[in-house]
């Protein structure tokens, strides 16, 4: 599977923004800094996921973007196929023409759709935390 720059940017925009209190903005240039993505391109992807019903915004001092949607209702492969398009989140482009490796890599297909299908950002944060939780450091002797 060939995931863009692009697409990886926006699922780690809707990863930060499943990890904030529920209905508080986060602001770009936050969000840009933690997960170390340039601003400007931030902008462009977050004003495309906010057309595809991902994320909305609020303006104002107060403002920035939100989840449109709870985390436990957006998966990966919505997200990588809104920004990818639904051809190039599938896989990688196969030679034309029925090969011995055809029904293998529909099968690979089908199963990196299947794993893609059934995340959501909700899974991914509870599995993030729980892995960072395992690692906390004890100063105590």
């Amino acid at each position: 599977m060939n995931i863009s720059v692009k697409g990886e940017y926006a699922l780690q925009a809707i990863f930060d923004l499943a990890s904030q209190p529920a209905g508080d903005p986060v602001r770009i240039a936050d969000i840009a800094r933690r997960q170390k993505i340039p601003q400007k391109f931030l902008e462009l992807i977050l004003a495309g996921l906010k057309q595809g019903g991902f994320v909305e915004s609020r303006r104002g001092a107060e403002g920035g973007y939100l989840l449109a949607r709870a985390a436990e209702s957006i998966t990966v492969g919505e997200v990588l196929r809104f920004v990818e398009g639904p051809q190039q989140s599938k896989g990688r482009p196969r030679k034309k023409g029925d090969t011995a490796f055809s029904d293998m890599w529909q099968r690979v297909d089908r199963a990196v759709s299947e794993v893609i299908d059934k995340t959501t950002f909700a899974d991914l944060l509870r599995a993030w935390t729980d892995k960072q939780n395992r690692y906390v450091l004890n100063w105590e002797i």
